[in-house]
C-alpha cells in the first residue's frame, strides 16, 4: 500500500509541475524559458538552488524542464547533486547547524559539477523528447480558442470526457494530499512532524499547487486541454513516469526487506565510504536515513553523511530513470566520481 501511495504521489506531483511549466511557456510563448535556454549558467544555479529545496519537489521541476530539452545536462546533474531528498527534514530537524554546512557545501559542488559537465561530458544524453515544449505558435491567430484561457460557461455546454477525467483524478489528488493520505512513511521520526518543513506543511503547499492547476483544467481551452495537457502531458508522461515508479520502488522494497543494511555498517572506513556510496544509487528516500542518523549519534564521520548526499537525490530520480535511462545511469556515475573525489579530501583533512 505504502508503494502505491508514493508512486501515485510522485507521479502526481510531476504532473502538477509538467502543467505549470507548460501554462508558462505557451503563455508566454516560450519567452520564459527561451531566455533560461540561452543562459546555461543561470540554468546551473537555479537547478542547483531547486534542488537545494527539502524534499524532492525541486527536483521534480529540473526533471520536467530537461524532458522538455529547456536545460542542459550539467544543470540536469547541478540538480541531482544538490538535492538530498526527505532526508534533509530529518537533518534540519536533529542536526540543524550541520544540515546548513551540508547543504552549503552541496550547493557549491552542485554549481561547479554543472559548469564542469558542461564543459567536459560532449555528448550528454537527451531525453526521449527531440523537441521542446509544443508552443503551436502557428495556430494563434485570432482564433481564441488556440489560447490558454477560455471560459467557464463554454468549457461545460461540452466539457468532454478529458476534461472530467482530469478534474476529478485531481480533486482525488488534492483531497489525498491534503488529508495526508498519499505522504510518506517518515518511520514515525517525531521530530520531522513538528519541523516548519514538516510533510504536513509541504502537503498543503502541493495541495495548494494542485489547486491551481484545477483551475487551469477549468478554464483553459479545449486547444491547450487536449493539445498541451492530455496529448503532451498525460498521454507521453503519465503511464511511463507511473509504471517506472511504482516497479522501482517495489524492487527496492523486496531488495531492502531481504537485507539488513544496518548489519553491514563496520568501523572500517573504506567499507562504510563504499556502502554509502552503494546505497547513495537507490533513487529513493528512506534508506539514506541510517547514515544521518548515525552521524547525528557520533557514529559516523561527515566525509561519509556528505559522500552519501552527493549520490542519492530521493525519489528526484525516479522520473528521469522513466525518461532517460542513459542520463540517469551517467548522472550516477558523475556523481559518484565527485563522492569519491571529495571522500578523499576529506578524509586529507580530517573530517
Amino acid at each position: 500500500m505504502e508503494i502505491v501511495k508514493q508512486s501515485i504521489l510522485i507521479t502526481g506531483l510531476v504532473m502538477v509541475m509538467m502543467v505549470f511549466i507548460e501554462y508558462i511557456n505557451v503563455s508566454s510563448q516560450g519567452a520564459t524559458f527561451e531566455k533560461l535556454q540561452n543562459k546555461p549558467f543561470l540554468q546551473i544555479v537555479l537547478s542547483a538552488l531547486l534542488g537545494a529545496l527539502p524534499g524532492c519537489s525541486g527536483g521534480f521541476v529540473v526533471v520536467s524542464l530537461f524532458t522538455h530539452n529547456l536545460v542542459s545536462f550539467g544543470a540536469l546533474v547541478a540538480m541531482m547533486v544538490a538535492t538530498a531528498g526527505d532526508e534533509a527534514f530529518l537533518m534540519m530537524a536533529i542536526m540543524p547547524k550541520e544540515s546548513v554546512v551540508l547543504f552549503a557545501i552541496l550547493l557549491v559542488l552542485a554549481v561547479v559539477s554543472g559548469l564542469l559537465v558542461n564543459k567536459f561530458v560532449r555528448h550528454a544524453p537527451r531525453p526521449c523528447c527531440p523537441e521542446p515544449f509544443n508552443i503551436h505558435t502557428h495556430e494563434h491567430g485570432d482564433h481564441e480558442d488556440l489560447g490558454v484561457w477560455g471560459s467557464f460557461k463554454s468549457n461545460f455546454k461540452k466539457p468532454g470526457y478529458k476534461r472530467v477525467l482530469l478534474l476529478l483524478g485531481l480533486i482525488v489528488f488534492i483531497i489525498s494530499i491534503s488529508t495526508g493520505f498519499l505522504g510518506h512513511d517518515h518511520h514515525d521520526h517525531g521530530q520531522v512532524h513538528h519541523s516548519i518543513f514538516s510533510e504536513k506543511w509541504l502537503n498543503l503547499i502541493f495541495a495548494a499547487l494542485s489547486v491551481v492547476t484545477l483551475f487551469f483544467i477549468l478554464f483553459s481551452t479545449r486547444h491547450f486541454l487536449e493539445e498541451h495537457i492530455w496529448n503532451h502531458i498525460i498521454k507521453h508522461h503519465f503511464l511511463k513516469i507511473l509504471l517506472w515508479t511504482s516497479g522501482t520502488l517495489l524492487v527496492i522494497h523486496f531488495l531492502l526487506g531481504s537485507l539488513d543494511i544496518t548489519m553491514w555498517i563496520k568501523e572500517q572506513y573504506w567499507i562504510v565510504l563504499l556502502l554509502a556510496i552503494l546505497i547513495g544509487i537507490i533513487p529513493t528516500s528512506g534508506p539514506h536515513l541510517v547514515f544521518v542518523t548515525l552521524f547525528a549519534n557520533g557514529a559516523l564521520p561527515f566525509s561519509i553523511l556528505l559522500a552519501n548526499s552527493i549520490v542519492q537525490e530521493g525519489h528526484a530520480g525516479l522520473p528521469l530513470l522513466a525518461e532517460t535511462k542513459k542520463g540517469f545511469v551517467l548522472a550516477k556515475a558523475l556523481k559518484i566520481v565527485l563522492a569519491l573525489l571529495v571522500a578523499f579530501a576529506s578524509r586529507l583533512i580530517g573530517f
